[in-house]
């Protein structure tokens, strides 16, 4: 055979095998119109593209806080009809307790608790929380799918099982280890609320403190003090402890990019909410904060029910804590929450796996979910009964 021939199958081969190892390069999503208050920035940070993700944008000069003056927090959801059990559903959704495979995926790490990146079989890279000791894992389930539910903005978290090609026993101890697969259980994966990620030009963060809040004006469109209240509230509701800015995100909802110049529907999401469930505590211990029946049902929901004052307890890092509530506030969330049945809060606390949740001796939450029931109702009649003299 000739050499030219030799070195033409050589180079075939090459390529094939190459294109077999890399992984698949996704390009960013499209958009047809570009405001001319935004800007297009690749992907930062976790890395993460999914079909249900729009591509990250750039607020410039005084677009950040344009964006929030007319920001909502609240939509109108069927309450009653959502299903708890199955999730927010819509491209990139997983079924409960569904077996996921993946291939690990070293992406710079955030935060303090068990992680990571993983590449599904359509080239997507989702974040994975793992471990029965993480309580991050139910946490994040139990809280965004509430406020789901309720019509706050969120990520969308789904409760699987993840086999992991490439990866270690402990991923965010001990990085990828090549050749072994293994799978965790309990885990979720979390995917990205629809719409597109705001991004500050000048500091290349997405977030916004719980005391931006107040810079939000209904006479520009913004939500009324009712709306922001009643997330103020939920927060507490839940024991919300991690508040600073990165537990926050700026989201331009994917329908409201036409060509103005400012986006026509801003939203404030609560990104990272997995400490809850729990008693928020100064420095977000995990083993208090999230998932904790005891500690939970020992927090009242009211530091001053009087004067209407919430009891969170604000971390050291964290821009909320012991937040005055309006009687408007109160009366807007009491009437979200009652139209959530029995029935409802089962599946919520059934899909999170909260009997999953183990303490820091590997002991296993032997709490049935009813008891998780009675303590929601409890604290949800503290809300429904109160009255705000303001």
């Amino acid at each position: 055979m000739p050499v030219q021939q030799l070195a033409l199958i050589f180079l075939v081969f090459l390529a094939t095998t190459i294109g077999s190892v890399l992984p698949v390069i996704q390009p960013s999503p499209s958009s047809a119109i570009q405001a001319a208050s935004f800007s297009r920035q690749p992907l930062p940070g976790d890395q993460e593209s999914t079909t249900a993700s729009r591509s990250r944008r750039t607020l410039t000069g005084d677009a950040r806080l344009a964006f929030i003056r007319k920001a909502q927090v609240w939509k109108p959801t069927d309450i009653s009809s959502v299903d708890l059990r199955a999730g927010p559903g819509g491209a990139g959704a997983f079924q409960p307790n569904e077996m996921v495979m993946c291939d690990y995926t070293d992406v710079r790490r955030y935060g303090s608790t068990r992680k990571f990146h993983c590449r599904l079989q359509d080239g997507n890279i989702v974040k994975v929380r793992y471990g029965a000791h993480n309580g991050e894992v139910e946490g994040s389930v139990l809280a965004t799918r509430l406020l789901w539910a309720l019509g706050f903005a969120a990520d969308r978290v789904y409760p699987v099982r993840v086999m992991c090609r490439g990866c270690s026993s402990d991923p965010w101890t001990n990085r990828g280890s090549l050749g072994k697969v293994h799978e965790f259980d309990p885990a979720v994966i979390e995917r990205k609320p629809f719409g597109h990620e705001m991004w500050d030009d000048a500091d290349n963060e997405s977030g916004w403190s719980w005391s931006e809040l107040n810079l939000v004006d209904p006479g520009q469109g913004g939500a009324p003090q009712a709306h922001r209240d009643a997330l103020k509230l939920i927060a507490v509701f839940m024991q919300h402890t991690d508040t600073k800015s990165q537990q926050q995100r700026l989201l331009c909802l994917s329908d409201a990019l036409s060509g103005a110049e400012e986006c026509q529907a801003p939203f404030l999401l609560l990104h990272d909410v997995g400490l809850t469930f729990g008693h928020a505590n100064r420095f977000n211990q995990s083993s208090a904060g999230s998932v904790n029946l005891a500690a939970w049902t020992k927090t009242p929901v009211w530091r001053d029910a009087v004067a209407c004052i919430g009891h969170l307890s604000k971390s050291h890092t964290g821009t909320l804590g012991d937040p005055y509530i309006s009687e408007a506030g109160r009366k807007f969330l009491a009437d979200l929450l009652v139209q959530l049945s029995d029935r409802q809060l089962r599946d919520l606390f059934e899909v999170a796996r909260v009997d999953r949740r183990a303490d820091s001796r590997g002991h296993l939450s032997a709490t049935p979910v009813d008891d998780w029931v009675a303590v929601f109702n409890h604290k949800r009649d503290e809300i429904v009964t109160n009255r705000c003299a303001r």
